[in-house]
């Protein structure tokens, strides 16, 4: 086998795998037919979901998955949310008894947080890492969007990782 280094890989990441804070979050079909969401019913509150970024690691530097952005795919359906405000942390494993290190990772995020991210409508926001970084296999990423919500009903629809792939 060959050389690989593929600068246009792209990872779904189901509704299934977020963790979802703060609310009361079940599992639906979505409003598209042959589609899942991760459902918030109406409340005025300011949940938290996280989402991990499930990409192929490795030990040897500059291979693997260098992680590029992250496409959210979600709606508000009720009524528009204040804000939506995505940060990003890398958790470094820790030794054996040793706790794991989480550090922030600049990004950007292409919707603007109280004007374009939160209406009521569907969204595809996407978040760009600010410095692109190969992921060692000692360390994992999650993406972490604060919704404030004046009672608008949410719908988590998935996520797609862009990344460059090298092995």
């Amino acid at each position: 086998m060959g050389y690989v280094n593929d600068t246009a890989m792209s990872q779904y990441i189901p509704p299934t795998a977020f963790h979802c804070v703060t609310g009361t979050w079940t599992y639906t079909a979505g409003n598209v037919a042959g589609t899942i969401s991760k459902h918030k019913s109406a409340a005025a509150d300011s949940p938290v979901v996280t989402i991990p970024i499930m990409l192929p690691s490795n030990s040897v530097a500059l291979k693997g998955a260098k992680l590029a952005s992250v496409e959210v795919d979600y709606e508000f359906t009720s009524a528009a949310a204040t804000s939506v405000t995505a940060t990003m942390s890398k958790v470094t494993r820790g030794a054996d008894t040793a706790v794991a290190v989480v550090t922030d990772v600049p990004v950007t995020q292409d919707l603007a947080a109280a004007t374009v991210a939160n209406i009521q409508d569907q969204h595809k926001l996407k978040v760009t890492v600010t410095t692109p970084a190969w992921i060692d296999n000692d360390e994992y990423y999650l993406l972490v969007l604060t919704i404030v919500s004046n009672s608008a009903v949410i719908e988590m629809l998935g996520a797609v990782a862009n990344f460059t792939l090298r092995m």
